[in-house]
């Protein structure tokens, strides 16, 4: 199989890394790609929420795969033009992506299907606005209705921020908040079946012990070992189910990957939100884990054949990610700056570096081009085990101004422990 990846961050490389396992794919090429994702893939520099571009550049390779990992190309309609050339991709069309696309839309599309979620408001007025975050209450929930590269997001006790937030996207989503820890979990979806892989936890806020701004994740890690059981069960009776039976009756056939964003709160799993893709950075560790082939897995959801595969295969152990984000993340983030370490903290064992925020400078030099730029990965037998080849690869990481958080996965490796 010759396979395309599109997008350039750490997930496209943890995309382009699983592809490079899978003994069926013979061929691999992203656009754009990036200096670690280069090592793998050849690399091609167009516009990938051009679906015309894409098309072109499928065709030319002869791609018999195309996944798209980033979601602006999805609302942008570019899945369409693959199917419409007959190119199999991975990824949902243009009006099924509005599920991601529009914060308005998903949470229209949960309430017809019953799905266990926040009350919530869509304001497009200031008076609305007021209204809605008089109802709700503190932490307010402000969530843009559009994209927003996962900082669209405000959860806040200050009722000026909040209201600042909502001023600045102008149409706004505002939602009661939910107690309990948050959990990822990705469903592959053919329109028809759908299959789980393991939930995975992210760390949305800049700085240790969850504070500082929200952020597109500052790390992640699988497995979570305290999680209720039965929990995948019930999401995907209560949840993806009926989602996906909901986008079918709106002509909506579901087909590439479900992101679902829960909170484990004290009546039950709710959802925080749905994304059309692979969250990042938890597919990092996710995709980490996976044994079985994962080309045929992807393609399988664009051709409806996931009703067929009867069970995955899951490495044993661990895995951890910690990013290291640019000074000044996420407001400013700083770019440009030489990195410095990639081969010694690749060299670690147990450990690899995936490119998040990186760009070549001539021939030979890396340097920061991004704001979250590597994501580090640490495998173990345990997550302390994956926690300390994580930080270990992590130190040797040379890059002005640089920082990244030091807690990621060290309640749950500590339960684990005892």
């Amino acid at each position: 199989m010759k396979a395309l990846v599109l997008g350039g961050g750490g997930r496209e490389h943890a995309l382009v890394r699983a592809l490079s396992l899978d003994p069926g794919v013979t061929e691999l090429h992203c656009a754009p790609g990036n200096p670690g994702i280069s090592a793998l893939a050849e690399n091609h520099v167009i516009n990938v929420t051009d679906g015309l571009a894409v098309t072109e550049l499928a065709a030319r390779i002869r791609a018999e795969l195309v996944v798209i990992g980033p979601e602006a190309p999805l609302v942008a309609g570019v899945a369409d033009a693959l199917r419409d050339r007959g190119i199999p991709v991975f990824g949902p069309d243009r009006e099924a992506a509005r599920i991601e696309g529009s914060k308005g839309f998903a949470k229209e599309v949960m309430e017809a299907a019953g799905v266990p979620t926040a009350r919530a408001r869509l304001c497009t007025k200031p008076a609305q606005v007021t209204e809605a975050l008089d109802a709700f209450g503190p932490p307010y929930v402000v969530k843009a209705d559009g994209l927003a590269a996962g900082k669209g997001v405000v959860v806040t006790e200050d009722r000026a921020a909040a209201e600042r937030h909502a001023r600045d996207c102008g149409r706004v989503v505002i939602e009661e908040f939910l107690d309990g820890p948050e959990v990822s979990l990705f469903v592959l979806s053919d329109g028809v079946h759908a299959i789980p892989l393991p939930p995975a936890q992210d760390f949305k806020r800049a700085h240790e012990g969850g504070t500082g701004p929200n952020t597109g994740g500052m790390g992640a890690y699988v497995p979570l070992t305290w999680a209720p059981a039965g929990l995948t069960e019930e999401v995907m009776a209560s949840v993806v189910g009926p989602t996906i039976r909901e986008m079918a009756k709106r002509g909506h056939r579901y087909q590439g990957l479900l992101y679902v964003g829960l909170a484990l709160t004290s009546q039950g799993p709710r959802v925080v939100e749905f994304n059309a893709r692979f969250g990042d950075p938890e597919a990092q560790v996710v995709l980490d884990r996976l044994a079985t082939p994962v080309g045929a897995l992807l393609q399988a959801a664009d051709t409806g054949g996931l009703g067929r595969i009867t069970s995955l295969e899951w490495r044993n152990g661990a895995a951890v990610t910690v990013v290291v984000a640019a000074e000044d993340y996420p407001s400013s983030p700083v770019t440009g700056d030489p990195i410095g370490g990639l081969e010694a903290a690749g060299s670690v064992d147990g450990a690899y570096v995936l490119h998040a925020g990186t760009a070549w400078r001539g021939e030979r030099e890396i340097v920061s081009s991004g704001g979250r730029v590597l994501n580090v990965v640490g495998t173990g037998e345990t997550l302390a085990a994956a926690r300390e080849r994580a930080y270990e690869a992590v130190a040797k990481i040379e890059l002005r101004g640089s920082f990244y958080r030091t807690d990621i996965a060290e309640q749950a490796a500590a339960e684990e422990q005892a």
